[in-house]
């Protein structure tokens, strides 16, 4: 039996070592998230399903499973494919972004207010258009950045043509997403600062930026709401929203309800969402939130590692702006649920239950498995045969 059982393991090792390329520990976080988030949305989705499909509590499971399924099969096709190979197509992405983002403001499905979704023909998905724009733009950036190297102290040829791009796209995303586009222009920040650009012309473009976000908040479909939530952050009165997620992390304690027990999943809003972190502290304690924020830090530093191993300036900024805009919208998502911020409506990422958005995190992580090969650790593993030898490599 014991031989049987080394022998499969063997196999499944070699199967991993031959398809399963780049840094094996974000492949193990990401499957990780994966299966949680299986699980904590099956758990938060029970009432909904009981209110709008009969009852039946595996629809949204199997919507939901599919999803995840199509985002880890994404993230292995793009991890094959050499990462040089976006850089070639990141502007024709960037224009059809643009394209689709003016559609979507001026004719798209209106929910909560706010136009940003386009429901693809056939299936029927909606599908936000500014989650190709935020990857086509760091993508983008990362190109434009690296080629700029040697004249990075020229704000003419070397930083306007990339405040044109980001100011176009963060502009765009803000006529209907504020917190998107905050995040995103923050992402793009901290890749011009690791791209070696002058803080000078970084202080500049956040100025510049400010008075955009200002733009946004007067003429822009939800600067409304913005500033109510920012109002209700610092007012004497809680959220109905806020004070079922603070319910629910009150109850979990250390180790939780157990899996499939919320109790506030019948109550909080958006509990497979914006406040999946709740019912993840709920039901599995602030053992199970550690566990969460360990795993995306572990994916940071994973993620900077590659930075600094990479061969070349464009993989190395293309990892940060890809861990980054993740990692930021994790810790925004986690300190909104914790009461550290004003509600966003920021799903968290890898976990939520967010349709079209959960394919391209894939997409994102399989860029980023696209650089790491040859750079870091495989799967230690021996491979038995006509040239047998060990495989191991260390980071």
């Amino acid at each position: 039996m014991e031989f049987k059982i080394g022998e499969y393991m063997r196999k499944v090792k070699e199967w991993a070592y031959e398809n399963l390329k780049g840094d094996s520990v974000i492949w193990l976080i990401v499957l990780l998230l994966s299966i949680f988030s299986v699980l904590v949305v099956y758990s938060a989705t029970g009432s909904l399903a009981y209110r709008y499909v009969g009852g039946n509590t595996e629809y949204y499971l199997l919507k939901h499973g599919a999803l995840v399924f199509l985002s880890l099969f994404a993230m292995w096709g793009v991890h094959k494919i050499d990462y040089r190979y976006y850089a070639k197509i990141s502007k024709l992405l960037l224009w059809i972004s643009v394209f689709l983002l003016i559609v979507t403001w001026l004719f798209g499905a209106n929910i909560n207010e706010a136009s940003r979704w386009l429901t693809i023909p056939i299936i029927n998905q909606a599908f936000q258009p500014s989650d190709l724009a935020k990857l086509a733009l760091i993508v983008t950036l990362s190109s434009m950045l690296s080629k700029r190297q040697q004249n990075i102290q020229d704000f003419q040829r070397a930083i306007i043509p990339m405040l044109i791009w980001i100011g176009l796209i963060c502009g765009l995303i803000a006529m209907t997403n504020i917190s998107d586009a905050v995040l995103l222009f923050s992402t793009c920040m901290v890749v011009l600062f690791i791209g070696r650009v002058p803080l000078k012309f970084i202080a500049m473009l956040v100025i510049i930026g400010g008075f955009a976000g200002m733009i946004a908040f007067q003429f822009g479909q939800r600067g409304g709401t913005a500033l109510s939530r920012v109002e209700a952050f610092f007012g004497d009165e809680i959220p109905y929203q806020a004070q079922q997620g603070y319910a629910a992390i009150a109850t979990g304690r250390l180790f939780g309800k157990g899996p499939g027990q919320s109790d506030q999943r019948n109550f909080l809003p958006s509990a497979y969402s914006d406040f999946i972190y709740a019912i993840i502290i709920e039901e599995y304690g602030f053992l199970g939130g550690i566990i969460v924020i360990f795993l995306y830090l572990s994916l940071l530093y994973r993620g900077m590692k590659a930075t600094t191993h990479s061969e070349t300036a464009y993989g190395g900024l293309l990892v940060s702006g890809l861990v980054f805009s993740i990692i930021f919208q994790a810790m925004i998502n986690i300190g909104v649920t914790l009461g550290l911020g004003p509600i966003t409506g920021v799903t968290l990422p890898l976990l939520s239950m967010g349709g079209t958005s959960q394919l391209f995190f894939g997409i994102a992580i399989g860029m980023i498995l696209s650089v790491t090969q040859g750079e870091l650790s495989y799967y230690p593993i021996e491979v038995r045969g006509n040239q047998s030898k060990n495989l191991e490599r260390v980071a």
